[in-house]
């Protein structure tokens, strides 16, 4: 009893550093110029007291908890802090029926800050709405989800969306020498040899996480006060054993997701390959599943190359197939080698585009017939009926092509494919427009014909280039690759 009584009586551990050096005052907070430098909206809002419903959206350790403290304070309002993740709608009706009795019997304004305000969703959201209008509540809601997405319209046209930014490396550097400079809260009142060398290693560890970069600053700084051959001063050897490995900003159902995504696509039709590699690591580093990673290079192979290079398909499906073989940890050297030959490969959304060209018509006309003369005639009648009657069985004919209707009548003379000219799409373009010049009889075959028009088919996967003969590929003086499918 006596032991539990002692233990009990221990006083409770300190706040967190990071907790401890929370900003006071707006001179205090670092960061966020942009709203808060002079002339900018929130310094405005706090410097005339008075602060409007608002959304604060921001990455982790941005300060959105903190500048609607300091909105409150200077609004001499009652700040109620809510976790939408911890309370629901049954909660925040008592918050909101003390809101009411503490403006009737004191006369006293309520700020209600709402945490996460995205997990309530959008039918929920609706609770705040008629408060927020009656005056009854100023919110402030913090989120790290784009508003667009998660919060309703109406919720949106009643407060003010702010877009709080990461902290630059400086900016953390500040933070954390302010918190070794302050005696009271922070740890101004030990001997602690942090070089500027460390304060940049820990500023680059946070990536733009202001309470990040306090807590390994604190990590560091009690690993170090507990270790028994503690250096003197302490060093990157030293930094790195105490640290674990940085922690990429990426979650795989938010926006930062779909954002990382779209610059990996932008940068392979771009054909840069650095620029390719550098967004493809940093998915696969923040813990992106590789086969999404895999599912979006087939996706792209065809969408975005297709026939200017037949290869890249095999390619990319090659990786995903890798990648459902090996695994991870060694199938990113299958997705390396296939983000690198799609970002060097010619570039063509022919494909895409024929597909959507063709998708109108058939969604404008409908279900046109098809010409008698493609259809099969497999019974009495329907030959009768002159089902296939005057069709042309091209492999009958010189070059195994004759002119015939293929679309149907109202179509007849619809082109889906655009030219081009990229990569092996010139090969084939060349093609087609022998045969069709020769169908038409403006040409002899001998003298229409390039040299290489009777034969489209690509190297096959894995021939070097002396196995493709190089009269079936058309040279190009703009294109240093030459426009070849084997690249």
């Amino acid at each position: 009893m006596a032991q539990q009584m002692l233990i009990g009586s221990r006083p409770p551990p300190p706040p967190p550093l990071a907790d401890r050096m929370r900003p006071r005052s707006i001179d205090e907070y670092v960061g966020q110029a942009h709203l808060l430098g002079p002339g900018k909206p929130i310094r405005l809002a706090i410097e005339s007291r008075r602060a409007p419903s608002s959304i604060l959206w921001g990455p982790p350790g941005t300060g959105k908890t903190t500048l609607a403290r300091l909105m409150a304070l200077a609004t001499d309002t009652e700040f109620v802090p809510f976790s939408a993740v911890l309370g629901g709608v049954k909660e925040l009706r008592e918050l909101l029926e003390q809101a009411r009795e503490r403006r009737n019997r004191l006369g006293r304004g309520t700020t209600l800050f709402v945490d996460e305000i995205h997990r309530f969703n959008k039918s929920q959201q609706d609770a705040f709405l008629p408060h927020v209008e009656s005056g009854l509540i100023v919110l402030l809601g913090a989120t790290t989800e784009n508003p667009s997405f998660e919060l309703n319209a109406a919720l949106l046209s009643r407060a003010e969306v702010y877009v709080l930014q990461s902290l630059t490396e400086e900016e953390l550097i500040e933070v954390m020498r302010r918190a070794l400079a302050d005696a009271e809260r922070g740890l101004g009142k030990v001997t602690f040899p942090v070089s500027d060398a460390v304060l940049e290693a820990l500023a680059a560890q946070a990536d733009g996480d202001a309470r990040r970069a306090l807590n390994l600053l604190e990590q560091l700084y009690e690993t170090w006060k507990s270790d028994r051959q503690r250096p003197d001063a302490i060093d990157a050897g030293y930094l790195r054993q105490v640290l674990s490995r940085k922690s990429l900003r990426y979650d795989r159902a938010s926006e930062e997701h779909y954002n990382i995504s779209s610059a990996l696509i932008k940068s392979l039709r771009g054909s840069d390959p650095d620029a390719s590699m550098y967004w493809m690591v940093r998915m696969l580093e923040g813990g992106e599943d590789p086969t999404f990673v895999a599912r979006r290079l087939v996706i792209f192979a065809s969408e975005d190359i297709g026939n200017a290079d037949p290869r890249a398909l095999q390619v990319a499906v090659a990786a995903a197939q890798a990648v459902d073989l090996i695994g991870m940890p060694e199938c990113l050297y299958n997705l390396s080698q296939a983000t690198l030959y799609l970002a060097a490969a010619p570039k063509s959304n022919t494909t895409k585009s024929a597909w959507f060209a063709a998708l109108e018509d058939v969604r404008t006309f409908g279900s046109l017939p098809v010409p008698k003369h493609l259809c099969n005639a497999p019974t009495r009648l329907m030959k009768e009926q002159g089902y296939g009657a005057g069709y042309l069985y091209p492999h009958d004919f010189p070059y195994h092509h004759v002119a015939q209707q293929y679309l149907p009548d109202r179509l007849r003379h619809r082109r889906y494919v655009p030219t081009t000219g990229m990569g092996f799409e010139k090969t084939m373009e060349e093609r087609l427009e022998f045969l069709r010049r020769r169908a038409a009889g403006s040409t002899t075959p001998e003298s229409a014909a390039p040299t290489n028009a009777p034969a489209i088919d690509p190297a096959p996967v894995g021939a070097s280039p002396s196995d493709t003969a190089s009269a079936n590929i058309a040279s190009s003086d703009t294109d240093p690759r030459g426009e070849k499918p084997d690249l």
